[in-house]
């Protein structure tokens, strides 16, 4: 699994409109200054949350991005999933549609069990956990040990 560029403004941009207490509009040119993000790629990501039902977008002098749920309706997963499609893809297909043979047959079941994996994490994290500061201790847990901040 992969996080792009987009994926992660996507979330930073997001967890910025969660922290905004007061609950009006904010302007894309203030999340990307917030998040140092550039403007119009953010422009680009927020067209995508809001096609896709996370932000709605207001007109005019005080206008701007609000949250279109409660930040605590809204998980990390689908924000993902808004700008990126699906969270797990191998060559461009989802782990339960493939078909391996001989060697390989049990790679499928690596691949879905990844897939569940990431959900376990992203769809349990929301858009109110990170404007909040606090993450489940479930997925705290796991970066607790030091060599999950270390690559192989």
């Amino acid at each position: 699994m992969r996080i792009s560029a987009k994926g992660d403004y996507a979330v930073r941009a997001a967890a910025e409109l969660a922290a905004s207490q007061d609950g009006r509009p904010v302007r894309a040119e203030t999340l990307a200054r917030q998040q140092q993000v550039p403007h119009r790629f953010l422009e680009a990501i927020l067209s995508d949350l809001r096609r896709e039902g996370i932000v709605v977008s207001r007109r005019g002098a005080g206008g701007g991005y609000v949250l279109a749920r409660p930040a605590d309706r809204i998980t990390v997963a689908d924000v993902v999933r808004a700008v990126e499609g699906p969270l797990v893809f191998v060559r461009d297909a989802r782990p339960s549609d493939l078909e391996y043979t001989g060697a390989a047959a049990s790679l499928q079941h690596v691949w879905v069990a990844l897939r569940v994996n990431v959900r376990a994490v992203l769809e349990q994290v929301t858009l109110a956990d990170l404007a909040a500061g606090t993450l489940p201790a479930s997925v705290l847990a796991l970066t607790g040990d030091d060599a999950a901040w270390q690559n192989p």
